[in-house]
């Protein structure tokens, strides 16, 4: 893909709200913000949309993520998009919106990845060019 950047991210916060609690599935709307070190120095802040099942366990999400700061020190801002459809086998998907980039991050594309320790700490893998 070109090049790499690597680090870690802390939730800084976590607003849940439920929308619909029906039969077999609870929806609902999150907004979330994050600190990230490493290279990326910045936040974002996450809107996204979830299906838990009736146990409150999320199984399905989509969510858009504008990240604001610096990547491998570049000034900037970008948009992620998140899709985890939650079936079996099936895996989280991010990428960087084409044409959200700005300042020196404009032109970016890429993918994302998240993995998370059995501690709960989240690190991320971004792979990008700049076009």
């Amino acid at each position: 893909m070109g090049m790499k950047a690597s680090g870690t991210f802390d939730l800084t916060s976590f607003e849940p709200e439920v929308l619909d609690e029906g039969p077999g599935a609870a929806l609902g709307r999150v907004r979330i913000t994050k600190s990230f070190q490493g290279g990326l120095v910045g936040t974002s802040t996450v809107s996204m949309l979830s299906v838990a099942d009736v146990e409150g366990s999320p199984v399905a999400y989509v969510a858009v993520e504008r990240f604001t700061g610096e990547l491998d020190g570049r000034k900037g801002s970008f948009v992620l998009q998140h899709s985890a459809p939650g079936g079996q086998g099936e895996r989280l998907a991010i990428r960087v919106v084409q044409g959200t980039g700005s300042g020196d991050l404009a032109g970016i594309a890429g993918a994302f990845e998240i993995v998370q320790s059995e501690d709960g700490g989240h690190s991320y893998v971004l792979e990008y060019t700049l076009g």
